[in-house]
């Protein structure tokens, strides 16, 4: 379908991945969750709809694109969401691209029934809402080997790694079912903790086998305690889903599992480490800040026609049902959280 033109002479329509996959591939700012494979393993993986906008002169030349999630959840409402379960995918292109796409987003979101759109990343459109104090992003080069690692690790951190790797643990890399199962039941399990549903399985899965992925875990006596699925992009590893039994933080697994991963991804050719985005004020932030990470803030953009959607479990309307769900049985959590955080990306 073609949209009208939207601000001559740049024209936005509807594409298809296949149309979009060069020009992600080519622009210096595209991160993994621009890629195609990125919403195509959302939408096989949770089910919301995928859709592609780009911008293009009257002569065809593409100059801007942006991909756009359909999410829908009977809890959360309705959006567009760029792009949905990710830190960024915001519009990529020229500053001559952003009012269009911006525009035929809005149309598209209306067409779907969709009363509000996000944009991850990327410039703001004009007249949106902008926040950029939710969020921190934490990303640092890598160090050369792990002896200058260690030191680009803050003293009292730096102790916690050293006794992480005196400890009795072993690393494990895959990007197997069986990696993916074991990865799967551990991070399920640090979600619940944390008072959060866990994502559908079979998102966890296709990424694995369409995307730069693979698994990273710590055991102990032969046991998995911490697991991360990580993404490579460009030199950049992105430690994306990772979590911990009750036993890993006795252990330091964690400690070993990211110190492990940074040793892992420098093999590979990886020159930098993006621990990804926390809430700001949070123990996560805390963390990454501890590890030598310097947090800044990430800028989100919504058009909303009305109420705009809340996911955010820190907002205090959620504090009793986050309460609760740390306390229901494992498999209680992992039965229904699925079905929950399919609306939540």
């Amino acid at each position: 379908m073609t949209m009208p033109l939207t601000t001559a002479p740049v024209g936005v329509r509807r594409a298809d991945a296949r149309e979009v996959a060069a020009f992600v591939a080519a622009h210096r700012d595209a991160t993994p969750f621009h890629l195609p494979e990125w919403s195509a393993a959302v939408e096989r993986g949770c089910g919301q709809r995928a859709h592609w906008l780009v911008a293009e002169h009257a002569d065809g030349a593409m100059i801007g694109a942006v991909p756009l999630t359909e999410m829908r959840s009977p809890l959360f409402g309705r959006a567009l969401v760029s792009a949905g379960f990710a830190v960024d995918g915001g519009m990529l292109g020229d500053a001559a691209a952003v009012a269009p796409l911006a525009a035929g987003a809005v149309a598209l979101a209306q067409e779907r029934g969709c009363p509000s759109v996000e944009w991850r990343g990327g410039a703001a459109p004009a007249g949106w809402a902008v926040d950029t104090t939710s969020y921190l992003g934490f990303a640092r080069d890598l160090a050369a080997d792990d002896d200058a690692e260690l030191l680009a690790i803050p003293r009292k951190q730096r102790a916690e790694v050293r006794k992480a790797l005196a400890g009795d643990l072993t690393v494990h890399v895959a990007r197997t079912r069986a990696a993916a199962d074991e990865h799967y039941r551990i991070y399920a399990e640090s979600v619940r903790n944390l008072g959060t549903p866990v994502f559908p399985r079979a998102l966890f899965r296709a990424v694995l086998e369409t995307m730069d992925a693979d698994v990273l875990t710590v055991r102990h006596d032969g046991r998995a305690v911490a697991s991360v699925l990580s993404l490579y992009h460009r030199g950049t590893v992105y430690p994306y889903w990772g979590g911990g039994t009750e036993a890993a933080r006795v252990l330091r697994a964690n400690d070993r599992m990211y110190f492990a991963l940074m040793a892992h991804a420098r093999a590979r050719g990886c020159t930098r480490f993006d621990f990804g985005r926390s809430k700001t004020g949070t123990g996560a932030a805390a963390f990454k800040k501890n590890w030598g990470f310097e947090g800044r803030p990430l800028s989100y953009s919504v058009w909303s026609a009305g109420e705009r959607r809340e996911v955010n479990p820190l907002n205090p309307r959620y504090a009793l049902m986050v309460k609760a769900w740390r306390r229901l049985p494992l498999p209680v959590a992992n039965a229904i959280g699925p079905w929950i955080s399919r609306g939540l990306g």
